[in-house]
């Protein structure tokens, strides 16, 4: 494979992985319209940080552990669908509650949420470490480094996007955000 093709191939892969990723984005720019610079260069380094992970884990797995791996593999969308569903369904109640209401209470993105969303949306790239198996230690770690770039970048452009949508829907941004979430663990065990 030469470099092009390695750099090639190696961007799509991030960008597919990284949809997951732009829309959880869309969704927390949807909740947190006001949110500052700083924030959305940590939730978008998180969501690259774990698409970068995830990739090498699966590599290391591959290269060690394989049949343990192998065993829960199939368990990994259902997983991805228990953590959006509970961000997702606290999202959607949130917004209802507060629906119509001047005084609406913080609720902006917690440590522990960011870290679950993180989770989520890079859980299917864990098996790309499969993919990746045969590349040299060097190579996969490029690869990686292309994905979590690649996720960085999208997940800035989800945020933006979800904010200038967000500060237009105001209070009914945080019900939009959890259906999105919402769809995109059912998303994930359809296939």
């Amino acid at each position: 494979m030469s470099i092009v093709s390695f750099i090639i191939d190696s961007f799509f892969l991030g960008v597919g992985l990284a949809m997951d990723a732009f829309s959880v984005s869309l969704a927390n720019g949807l909740k947190e319209p006001n949110m500052g610079g700083k924030k959305r260069f940590k939730i978008a380094g998180v969501f690259a940080g774990f698409q970068f992970l995830m990739p090498m884990i699966g590599w290391v797995c591959v290269h060690t552990i394989i049949e343990v791996f192998s065993s829960v593999q199939r368990y990994i969308p259902w997983i991805a669908l228990a953590l959006l569903l509970f961000i997702g369904v606290k999202m959607i109640f949130e917004g209802i509650r507060t629906w119509g209401r001047s005084d609406v209470p913080d609720t902006s993105l917690s440590h522990g949420l960011l870290i679950i969303q993180g989770i989520a949306t890079s859980i299917d790239a864990l098996s790309v470490g499969f993919t990746i198996a045969s590349y040299l230690m060097v190579s996969a770690l490029i690869c990686a480094a292309i994905i979590g770039v690649v996720t960085f970048l999208i997940s800035m452009a989800g945020l933006f996007l979800g904010r200038k949508l967000g500060m237009r829907l105001a209070g009914k941004a945080s019900v939009l955000g959890g259906i999105i979430l919402v769809a995109i663990g059912v998303k994930i065990v359809i296939g």
